[in-house]
This record gives C-alpha cells, structure tokens and sequence, in this order.
C-alpha cells in the first residue's frame, strides 16, 4: 500500500455552488498548511483540533486564489483512518483545478480512482463488502436500491457473513483440536451435533442465495418487456409510462422494429422498461427480425406487460405470445378500452389457462392420475396472473397498474426477501462456493468419512465467505474493484 499523501477534488467537475479538494495521507495537514492562509495570518492547521472548520484563504505563493473553509480530521477517526484534510471552496471547474494543481506542486500525488475508499479498506476500517456498498450507493437507480446499499453499508452483509464464519470456524478448531488430542477432546457424538449446526448454516446460506435474484432486481431495476401484437398500444403504453413521446405511434401495424429502452420508477421501484416489435407472423424480412428479438427479450424479462387491443378479438398470434410468456410473471393491459371491447377478463383468462390444462392433461395419461378441470385452472390464473382494463390513449388505467406493481413488489412475487439482499454477483458466486462445500460435509456425514473430511471442505466454506469480507482475495481483484470507483471517492 502505497503511504504517500493523495488529493482530488470530490465533487462534480462542473460550475456549482461548493466544490471540495479531499487530502488524505501523513502529510495531508502539513501540504494544506502550506496553502492556507488563517483570516490574521497566525492560525496554523497543524495546531487545530481533530474535526474542526476554519475559515480562511487559499494562496499561491502571494497570489490570493480563494475565500475557503477548511475542515480538519485527523487519524485514526477519518474516512481512510489517514489525516484528512477537506478544502471546500466556491465551485467553479477552475477555482477547483487550480487548488488541485497548487497541491500537486506542493508534494500531493493525484488520487486514483477509489483510491480513498481503497484506503479505508486496507486500513482495515471497513471490509470489502462494505467499500463495494460505497459504489453502489453513488449509482443506485431507486430507492429501494439505495436503502439496500446503506443497509450493506452498515454492515448487515458483513455480519451475517462473519457470523457464518465463526461458526464454522469453532467447528474446524474442535476437529482439528480432536485430532490433535484425543486424550483430552473428544468426537464421541460430535456427527450428530455436527450435523445439525451444518443443516442450519445449510439454511441460511439457502436463504441468502434466493435473495440473489431480487437483490440484483432491487439494485439495476425490474427488466420490464412490453409484449403484444402489433397497433395493439404498446408504444402508447410506454410513451405514457415515460412521460414524454419517446416511441412513434401511427395508425399502421409494424411501426415498431427494434426495441426501445426506457427506465422508469414506479412507487420508489426502478423498472428497465422495453418496448418491442409487435408479434405476428409477417414476411417482412426487418420485422421478422424484431419479432425474434421481442421473443429473446421476453425470455430474459422479470416481468411481462401484455397489452391486449381489447376491441379484436384474441387469434393465433395471441395465442402465440402466450405460449412465449406463459411461465413468466405477468400483468395484463386490457388496451382500448375507449373502443368497443369485444373481449374481456375472462376471454385472456382461458386462452392463458388453455395449455396449463392441455399439459395437466397429457401429464394425466402419463400418471394416471387426476387432473386439474379448465374451471380450477382458471381459478388459479386468476390469483396469479393480474388484469387491467386501460386506455393509453385517454389514461385510463394506468393508476391500476402502478398499484398492481407496488402490490407485486411488496407481495412477494417479485422480491422475496427485505432484510438482506445479495445485489452483488461477486458474492453471489462466494455464497455458491460455500454453500457446496457445506453439502459436502453433509454427504460425508452421510458416508460416515473420517473427521478430517469434514474439517477440509468446512475449511472451504470459510475461505469462500472470506472472499466477500476481502480477506480471501487477491491484489487483482481488489483493484479491479476500485478501479471502477470515481476519482474523489
């Protein structure tokens, strides 16, 4: 770890009302003080208290730069557990960049991206997951998002995972201990205790693994994708949800070819919403195109929009597209309804049901045994799948769906779990490899292995879980983590 003293202007590079140069490092008061200037000229940096603001000037050599205040903080209660010192001065990208060049010739090195977090992490003031948290505050796109990064960032993450550890770190030390001496430590029915301490980390790990999905939804938003038959209101639909006239909308089929990304929030929910190409069958060589890629979308959606032009009557292209989203979680946009509808709730209810009963039929001849009616299939449609009558064009409707969503949400059909969420694949591929060296020991268990089988693969687990705390990782992972940091931060 490199020991020098670093500076970088922390706020946006552009006119605003404050700008802050940040130095950290063992020299940080000492290259401040050589800038500062107090209001009568006796106050020296150096000998102020931790954690104070001082009003003066900042100079260089005679010239007068700027009117500034400048706060204090010294080690080890600081951001990077370093000397910090923080000159917030009117915000202008000059104003900033000439203080930052003053430092720089004075002895100060350019931070590198992260580079101050970085330090706070080697110092050993917060762990990996942690700093990791830091970033994802900066970018998160909701405010679930958010409250999901400052949750990691007060370390619910980090204490589970540490509380994991120990755990499997006093059973490593017994076996070992047992191992080494067995006058003194005993393994007589240790199998049984062993197995039920590894079935209720076994469940734990479970738990914070289904969290994955939601966590990774909650943290880039719910990938939304916009499904129907064409001039059946889809572009509508978006330009309402949006706001503003984002996709063009004409009288004609097929105006949409390639898919339109908007993001959105819904009641504090980030929804990546894409609108796609109408699905029918065309020998129009582009639209054949878009078609395929709506069918690719909808493949990868954490939530389908079917939007039903509910004045024609459902043919095989609906029938089409829902076989391609069946298995998918769904809300249903009865279109138009401005219009003369000619189809209703229970029409898209039984053309959904339709399949489930033909595969519940077909797995009756392979089984022989009973099988769901149309009637109970439908039923169960219904408590599944929702259904809105709207009308894009008169806004109608589209309170309906917000609450729909929300309900969703907060339901449980889309985020499962709102105490931890894993939003990071990183520690999601940590947890993986944890959680199969846990089934390990418990199929040695099984196999009645010898105890040292137990202790390699719970030593496995420990190591893994480690990788999240960044106690198990190497200089290259560390930096390409920080790497991705903004310079200041």
């Amino acid at each position: 770890m490199n020991t020098d003293t670093i500076v970088a202007i922390a706020t946006a590079a552009s006119d605003s009302g404050i700008g802050i140069v940040r130095i950290s490092g063992d020299t940080a008061i000492k290259m401040a003080d050589k800038i500062y200037h107090s209001k009568n000229g006796k106050k020296h940096l150096r000998d102020v208290n931790s954690h104070t603001i001082h009003y003066g000037f900042i100079y260089d050599k005679e010239e007068l730069i700027d009117e500034v205040m400048v706060v204090v903080m010294k080690a080890p209660n600081t951001y990077t557990r370093e000397d910090i010192v923080e000159i917030d001065c009117h915000g202008g990208v000059l104003v900033m960049h000439r203080i930052l060049d003053i430092l720089l010739r004075a002895g100060c090195r350019l931070a590198q991206p992260g580079e101050f977090t970085k330090r706070a992490f080697l110092n050993g003031r917060i762990d990996l997951s942690k700093a990791e948290a830091v970033m994802d505050i900066i970018h998160s796109k909701s405010e679930f998002a958010l409250k999901a990064s400052v949750r990691q960032l007060h370390g619910v993450v980090s204490d589970q995972v540490k509380k994991l550890r120990a755990d499997i770190l006093y059973e490593i030390a017994f076996i070992e201990s047992a191992l080494d001496d067995p006058e003194h430590v005993s393994l007589e029915g240790y199998c049984d205790k062993l197995q039920n301490k590894i079935k209720e980390i076994q469940k734990i790990l479970k738990r914070l693994l289904d969290s994955c999905d939601s966590g990774k939804m909650v943290r880039d938003g719910i990938n939304t994708v916009i499904v129907g038959k064409p001039n059946a209101g889809k572009s509508s639909l978006l330009n309402l949800l949006v706001g503003e006239e984002r996709a063009i909308v004409t009288h004609i089929a097929g105006t949409t070819r390639d898919a339109l990304e908007e993001s959105i929030k819904v009641h504090g929910i980030g929804f990546n919403i894409i609108d796609t190409a109408g699905v029918r069958d065309t020998e129009d060589e582009v639209e054949k195109i878009g078609v395929a890629k709506t069918k690719d979308y909808a493949q990868n959606a954490d939530l389908i929009l079917y939007v039903v032009d509910a004045s024609r009557a459902l043919d095989e292209n609906d029938r089409n597209i829902i076989d391609l989203i069946a298995d998918k979680k769904i809300i249903v946009l009865l279109n138009k309804m401005d219009l003369d509808m000619v189809i209703c709730e229970e029409d898209i209810l039984r053309a959904m049901s339709k399949e489930m009963c033909q595969n519940s039929i077909q797995s009756q001849d392979e089984t022989k045994k009973g099988s769901n009616t149309e009637d109970e299939i439908i039923q169960q449609q219904k408590d599944k799948i929702r259904i809105i009558r709207t009308s894009a064009k008169e806004n109608v409707g589209i309170d309906a769906f917000e609450q729909a969503v929300k309900e969703m949400f907060f339901g449980g059909e889309i985020a499962v779990n709102d105490e931890i969420y894993i939003t990071n694949q990183r520690h999601k591929e940590a947890l993986c490899e944890a959680y199969e060296s846990i089934q390990m020991v418990t199929r040695s268990l099984m196999d009645h292995m010898p105890e040292d089988f137990y202790s390699i693969d719970l030593t496995n687990a420990y190591i893994a879980l480690g990788k999240i705390l960044g106690e198990e990782v190497g200089d290259d992972v560390v930096e390409e983590i920080f790497g991705k940091f903004c310079v200041g931060k």
